[in-house]
């Protein structure tokens, strides 16, 4: 089947807060000036009703289709955005922006602090899941757009679509919450606690001060090999890897070569070329403190709310399980929302939402459908 491509794409940006009117933390403190990386596909049509913000997940970035300039890969998300897909540019104008705390454009620990002429390191203030939609919020004004037809993301995407559907219900026509949660169980932080762990352990961390000299690659290679133990499952791994022994690389005493340890040695190491290791802490620790019920009934929060919402959750995703979308589920019904839910069969565990492209597909374009004939 041919890949109707976006072809060639480019970032943008947008900066706002510059000071004295920096922009207010949920924490209190201010930030600015905020540089915003972003991406739009599609063309925004004279009533701008047609507009969708896809969020990414915890090490996504703007780049969710086509491709840059010399690029073989495309964008994250390519096989769901683009002519006649899921999020089909034919129809619908489609925004993506790397979260505040990022390292792909937006602003972030790694950014030049305006007061020091240096990165910001751990002088970055602590940001929140509400921070970065609301920072999305002022690109969307900066582009006029006053009502976006649905707002989806997968994982931590999920969290910025739930807090849109949470703080922002009236600029938002639906929402489609991928594998996420309300709020991560101890597990979930637990994970996340041992990839910080790893990285303030690494010697060259050095307090978050490491711009201009070694990063702490080993500690955030490791953080990364945890964090892909968990988006897969079991029995992907089965029929991945398998038990094979591949005869790549040094040997030593402990490593026996298995494809699985090789895979994990390669993706830490790649992870590292590409992220930063202060905006890994940032962003992880934001997702850990999120709860989108702020310690009530979410459904009380969302009660009155008119907004579509649709949630989709895997069968095999150990990471965000079943029973979290379930909680969204239900906490949207009792508070009166036209909610959609659908449990999908797969096998991939929690990378499922970026490779259950089909049956996605169909799901997606079905409720925008519904959406858009609702108005």
């Amino acid at each position: 089947m041919e890949d109707k491509s976006l072809g060639i794409v480019e970032t943008k940006n947008f900066t706002f807060a510059e000071p004295p009117n920096e922009f207010e933390l949920e924490s209190g403190e201010k930030l600015g000036p905020i540089t915003v990386a972003f991406e739009t596909y599609g063309e925004l049509n004279k009533e701008k009703s047609n507009a969708i913000l896809i969020t990414h997940a915890f090490s996504g970035d703007a780049h969710a289709a086509g491709y840059h300039e010399g690029d073989k890969k495309p964008g994250w998300w390519n096989s769901m955005i683009g002519p006649g897909k899921a999020f089909d540019t034919d129809k619908y104008y489609v925004i993506c922006s790397n979260v505040l705390g990022g390292c792909s454009g937006t602003t972030g620990p790694s950014s030049i602090n305006p007061e020091t002429g240096k990165p910001y390191g751990l002088d970055f203030p602590l940001i929140s899941i509400n921070d970065m939609v609301n920072v999305q919020n002022k690109l969307l004004e900066s582009l006029n757009i006053e009502k976006l037809l649905t707002v989806t993301g997968g994982s931590m995407g999920g969290m910025q679509a739930l807090s849109w559907l949470a703080k922002h219900p009236n600029k938002i026509k639906s929402t489609i919450i991928i594998a996420s949660a309300i709020k991560h169980s101890p597990q979930q932080i637990a994970f996340d606690e041992v990839g910080r762990v790893s990285i303030i352990s690494d010697p060259e961390w050095n307090q978050g001060d490491y711009y201009g000299k070694e990063h702490p690659a080993r500690g955030l290679a490791l953080a990364r090999m945890v964090g892909h133990i968990t988006y897969m499952s079991d029995k992907s791994m089965m029929e991945k890897f398998g038990r094979r022994i591949r005869n790549v690389g040094e040997r030593h005493k402990f490593n026996t070569g298995f494809e699985i340890e090789n895979y994990l040695h390669y993706r830490g190491s790649s992870f590292v070329e590409r992220f930063d290791a202060n905006s890994y802490l940032y962003i992880t620790k934001a997702i850990d403190c999120y709860d989108a019920s702020e310690g009530k009934n979410l459904s009380e929060i969302l009660h009155g709310v008119k907004a579509k919402v649709m949630v989709l959750a895997f069968k095999s995703d150990w990471l965000y399980p079943k029973y979290q979308s379930k909680e969204i589920v239900k906490a949207c019904k009792v508070a009166g929302i036209d909610t959609t839910s659908c449990e999908i069969e797969s096998t991939y565990g929690h990378d499922a939402f970026l490779l259950e492209i089909k049956e996605e597909t169909q799901l997606v374009k079905h409720f925008l459908e519904k959406v858009v004939q609702a108005d």
